[in-house]
């Protein structure tokens, strides 16, 4: 598939939501405070939910989780959400806008991390000049890194490009084989490509200055039924976050065991994040306006309508 091709890629997107407002429309239900269904994606992102979880810091706040389940990406994640099983997530922020473009009820209250993409390349491939004519993995339209994927191509001008659509793991596997040129991943997982002799040709953080990566998002009832377990979850996240800054290589360890992957790699790829809770509007609206601008939600929505900062403690920012 090619970039320039609007067209086929804005049915694509169309096609998805409406699956998406079909599942959400026919198995949203009320959530029950005294079960909660959380989930996370599967990578370093989410390094603050799979270090509390570890600690049994959830259990020790009476926050009962009774489902705890990991997805390979955040485009999966979102069709989870829509579930009413599921209350909480630790989602890339570009998929939480989605969900709640649709029409899923969810409310961001926190941050996890700004940065965590990078785009590996074959070593033969060594400036972004080389990728005009290339072939780059890329997750599915919507997700964060084919935000940043849009943004690469536009800013350094690159020319027919063809973009393969699959899961982080999958691409990494595709690099190895030859069957694609670059790809554009995840932390952990393009650290985890750049171990294995590929080129990191690029940084989110060289490419978007202040992108915010993942956030804490909870449905609306949830904060509406039972808000006192919101702020339970929020300030565990805020200790977990501090924790994680304080201690990165035992953190570094908690997580390669849960990704299974080598602590070195890990503790690396944690370096190329910011873990903070802090989030302000702003760089939630800039990423709904890239959004917007590449056709993959409607004009109107607002940072302030999808962002609730008041669960979050002053006294335990980072």
């Amino acid at each position: 598939m090619r970039l320039d091709n609007m067209c086929r890629i804005r049915l694509i997107i169309l096609l998805i939501l409406l699956i998406l407002i079909v599942f959400a429309s026919g198995c949203t239900q009320k959530a029950d405070p005294d079960s909660l269904g959380m989930a996370v994606e599967f990578n370093d992102h989410a390094a603050c939910a799979y270090v509390a979880e570890e600690m049994g810091w959830y259990e020790k706040e009476g926050i009962n989780i009774t489902s705890y389940e990991s997805y390979a990406t955040g485009m999966q994640l979102t069709s989870a959400i829509a579930r009413g099983d599921i209350q909480v997530a630790y989602i890339c922020l570009a998929p939480a806008i989605l969900a709640y473009s649709i029409g899923i009820p969810v409310t961001i209250v926190a941050g996890t991390h700004k940065y965590g993409y990078g785009l590996v390349a074959e070593s033969e491939i060594t400036d972004i000049s080389q990728l005009s004519g290339a072939t780059v993995g890329c997750p599915r339209e919507g997700s964060m890194v084919d935000i940043l994927l849009r943004c690469l191509i536009r800013q350094y001008d690159l020319k027919d490009v063809r973009i393969k659509r699959m899961e982080p793991l999958k691409q990494v596997i595709a690099l190895e084989t030859g069957s694609i040129d670059a790809a554009f991943l995840p932390e952990h997982h393009a650290t985890a490509a750049e171990s294995k002799g590929f080129q990191m040709l690029i940084t989110s953080q060289e490419l978007w200055p202040e992108l915010q990566g993942s956030v804490l998002v909870v449905k609306n009832d949830l904060i509406e039924n039972d808000p006192d377990t919101v702020r339970k979850l929020v300030c565990v996240t805020q200790n977990a976050t501090i924790w994680i800054n304080n201690n990165p290589d035992d953190a570094a360890s908690i997580l390669a065991k849960e990704l299974d992957t080598d602590p070195v790699i890990i503790r690396r790829s944690m370096s190329r994040l910011n873990y903070t809770t802090a989030i302000d509007e702003e760089s939630v609206q800039d990423m709904i306006d890239h959004m917007v601008e590449f056709g993959l939600i409607e004009e109107g929505i607002r940072a302030e309508d999808i962002l609730n900062t008041e669960f979050l403690s002053v006294e335990m920012e980072e």
